[in-house]
């Protein structure tokens, strides 16, 4: 029998029970791919996140309960955090991923993820779903390799969205994201994945690197403050750099665990 450590951190938020929680393993190697697609599947999180070193720093995976995945924003914040806080690792964290490679450092504010950008993109066949699914005859939509993107008329009709989940898992391998101007924030937005198990995840990350580009030059400004209007909600700190995009959020230590594999 292997024992191996789990940490679940709530991340975007330095209140337990708030944020997105993710799970963390630190390994000295990759287990078989169907091992870390079952302890995901297990956790039934948004993301359980694998780690080990390599010759520079770190290679990271991230895996929902149904499958891996090619960028995710909390879980490398949640890996990030188990590293610096947990295991007192010194210094700038630098990740490979499939997206290359992310930076990640502590600051007063909290800790800063520095990811690619991805500019938006014209939608292409799926602009009449999107018009069936948020009732509007006349939207404004994009998309990234992995999401697509509507912007809805104001806050209030983000929080006020009821997604179509059979639709939106229709648009398989694609995400649905919404997103507003905000009352208190530069934006909001909301993000449904149901076909990777994750109905509407509570903080994200990775879409980010989308809309930060996109609402800087709508808002004509670099330096943007975001929210997520999900139940649990996260508050993210965001700068468009050139061709990176940089988030800064917080993020609490809910459990530390052992778990047992044959």
């Amino acid at each position: 029998m292997t024992t191996l450590t789990m940490y679940q951190v709530d991340a975007f938020t330095n209140e337990l029970f708030r944020g997105n929680p993710a799970a963390v393993l630190v390994l000295d190697d990759w287990l078989p791919v169907e091992t870390m697609q079952n302890i995901a599947a297990e956790n039934n999180l948004a993301e359980t996140a694998f780690l080990k070193r390599n010759t520079s720093g770190w290679d990271l995976r991230w895996f929902t309960p149904v499958h891996e995945v090619n960028f995710c924003g909390h879980a490398t914040l949640a890996s990030s955090h188990v590293l610096l806080h947990e295991m007192a690792v010194d210094g700038e964290l630098s990740f490979e991923t499939r997206v290359g490679t992310l930076r990640v450092h502590k600051t007063d504010a909290g800790y800063q993820l520095d990811f690619p950008s991805f500019n938006p993109e014209p939608v292409t066949d799926i602009l009449g779903a999107l018009k069936d699914i948020t009732g509007r005859n006349d939207i404004t939509a994009f998309q990234n390799f992995e999401n697509v993107f509507v912007e809805l008329e104001n806050e209030q009709a983000v929080l006020d969205f009821v997604p179509d989940l059979p639709k939106i898992t229709a648009f398989d391998p694609f995400g649905m994201v919404i997103t507003a101007k905000g009352d208190e924030h530069d934006f909001v937005s909301r993000y449904f994945v149901p076909h990777a198990g994750i109905p509407e995840d509570p903080v994200t990350g990775s879409i980010h690197s989308t809309l930060v580009p996109y609402w800087a030059g709508k808002l004509g400004k670099t330096q943007l403050s975001a929210f997520q209007r999900s139940n649990r909600g996260g508050h993210l700190l965001c700068e468009l750099s050139g061709d990176r995009v940089l988030i800064t959020g917080s993020a609490v230590t809910f459990m530390k665990a052992e778990i047992y594999l044959p």
